[in-house]
């Protein structure tokens, strides 16, 4: 079944994980099942607490003979600390860093474009997406240590998504390795970066072929990148707002519609469509607190309903639609993640899974949110209210500098 571009099939089995606290036994599990590969993108890869876990379970992978290929972003991560780098290349774990910044770093708009997504594929047969990085839930690479764990979703599931999965990660390591042939000036190994690895190795770096059933959830997998998969997260979202009849509910961490979005939130508010979101409550920084309040006013006055989560930073970029629609990923609604980087989410049309993902976030929002009212946000002082003038005016400026409109 096709919905927004994307094709919807039968025979997948899914788990929601909440947190490193639930995704990261999963993945060590799986790591540790793993017969043929084990293919790791990650925005952040943390070394504190448990995610030092997942970087010991590439190593013994790696040693025992299976194929560990691990990219991560240049922001994100950049280089990994000592002694992990010796210890990957002497196990044989294939690391790389996607787009390193160079002497001018982010100056340059170009690199703006990130590698947000999180994806592992273990043999071909399992595949973890979501929002959470390897970064554990009680750390934060800016803010050190956090009282209360950090509030975000991933799912771990079977079926045809993923080799859909390892077909884009393939993708990208050979455009990684050619871009890194192209740095060093290795033009002939550059050009065979492109060439290699078609559909013959794919299929031997990561197992079978998972055919669709008729039985088990209907899933999709939703990309965004800069060629061929430009805006199929934000359509599914468009979508699925514009034909709800009784309930969005969204949690995002980075939230920043553009007016295509904001619309439709708008739209299904005042045809009584009950519009619930689960925002970021707490300063992580400057542009992501104050660049998102402008709109807040608007949605308000429409009737949309807006939750902060408070007792920690929410991570999370998930929605229910209607108790059957649901998606689960990497994407934030902002400019940046719809315009700029790579990312995946997990689109699921399954009445089952979407009544477990829609307790999980009425939970967070009843017990952990606070209400955002509009009377409240009009006393605001107005020191704040300019800083988030000028946040809003810097995200415009930047967006107008890479070409896009929003």
């Amino acid at each position: 079944m096709r919905h927004s571009g994307l094709v919807y099939r039968g025979g997948h089995a899914l788990t929601l994980l909440q947190g490193s606290a639930e995704l990261f036994p999963a993945l060590l599990q799986a790591m540790a099942q793993a017969r043929h590969s084990i293919w790791l993108e990650t925005y952040i890869f943390d070394f504190q607490g448990s995610a030092q876990a997942v970087a010991e379970a590439l190593v013994q992978a790696a040693e025992r003979g299976v194929q560990v290929r691990l990219v991560v972003d240049g922001v994100g991560t950049g280089q990994p600390p000592a002694p992990w780098p010796q210890r990957w290349d002497a196990a044989g774990v294939q690391w790389r860093v996607f787009s390193p910044l160079g002497p001018l770093g982010l100056l340059i708009p170009s690199r703006w474009r990130r590698l947000h997504r999180k994806l592992c594929v273990v043999d071909g047969e399992r595949l973890f997406c979501g929002g959470i990085n390897i970064l554990d839930d009680r750390h934060d690479p800016l803010h050190g240590a956090l009282s209360e764990p950090r509030f975000d979703l991933a799912v771990g599931l079977t079926g045809p998504v993923v080799l859909e999965a390892a077909h884009t990660m393939a993708q990208l390591w050979r455009r990684v390795e050619a871009g890194r042939a192209v740095r060093a000036r290795q033009w002939p190994q550059a050009l065979q970066g492109w060439l290699r690895q078609g559909p013959a190795e794919l299929g031997a770096a990561t197992g079978t072929d998972v055919k669709a059933g008729a039985k088990g959830l209907r899933a999709a997998l939703a990309l965004r990148d800069n060629l061929r998969h430009r805006s199929h997260i934000e359509r599914a979202y468009l979508r699925a707002i514009g034909t709800a009849r009784r309930e969005v509910l969204i949690a995002n961490a980075y939230f920043l519609p553009g007016r295509r979005l904001r619309r439709a939130l708008v739209l299904a508010a005042r045809r009584g469509v009950r519009v619930q979101l689960l925002l970021q409550g707490r300063y992580e920084s400057f542009m992501q607190f104050h660049a998102t309040r402008p709109v807040y006013r608007q949605l308000l006055a429409a009737g949309v309903e807006i939750h902060e989560y408070a007792p920690s930073f929410l991570h999370a970029k998930v929605a229910v639609v209607d108790g059957l629609w649901s998606t689960v990923g990497s994407s934030n609604l902002d400019p940046l993640s719809l315009l700029l980087a790579r990312e995946a989410n997990v689109m699921v049309r399954d009445r089952s899974f979407a009544r477990q993902l829609r307790q999980a976030l009425l939970e967070a929002m009843h017990h952990a949110g606070r209400q955002v009212v509009l009377a409240d946000l009009a006393q605001r002082p107005w020191q704040q209210r300019l800083r988030d003038r000028v946040a809003f005016g810097l995200m415009r400026l930047a967006l107008w500098l890479t070409g896009h409109r929003y």
